[in-house]
């Protein structure tokens, strides 16, 4: 079943190693390119007004060019790139596993699609945790409650 496939860690690890690839040999050609992205595993610093995030598809497009081209870094396994967003082009820092970038695009064409991108357990970003939340879930503690 193909979901063993796309859900496998080994897949999904090789899957990113493709995609460094790919943007890699993009970047050293000087090739401007987009790139189709699982939102939901992706972090924006500073984070965007809730009325820019709203209007983000579950998968966006990036286009990497002129300025934003300039910002890319491929670091701890992400691609991150600065962006302007909204009317006012609210500046933020993109920041995007590489095992979530679900399409790369030079022109109208597709140069690389990715399945993984799609798989939920893989592109989820977990909740942060305080550590009063975590002391109150275990049972031994509610009577601290």
């Amino acid at each position: 079943m193909v979901s063993n496939i796309l859900e496998d860690i080994e897949y999904k690890d090789m899957v990113s190693t493709h995609v460094r690839d790919n943007i890699e040999f993009l970047l050293e050609k000087n090739q401007e390119f987009s790139v189709t992205v699982n939102v939901e595993a992706t972090t924006f610093n500073p984070e965007l007004p809730k009325s820019i995030k709203d209007q983000l598809q579950n998968f966006s497009l990036f286009t990497l060019a002129n300025y934003t081209y300039t910002t890319i870094k491929i670091e701890d396994d992400c691609l991150s790139f600065e962006a302007g967003f909204g009317a006012e082009n609210f500046g933020s820092v993109v920041k995007v596993p590489l095992h979530s970038v679900f399409q790369i695009v030079i022109d109208e064409s597709i140069l690389f699609l990715n399945p993984v991108a799609t798989v939920d357990k893989f592109n989820k970003i977990e909740e942060k945790r305080d550590s009063m939340s975590v002391f109150k879930s275990n049972p031994n503690n509610k009577k601290f409650n």
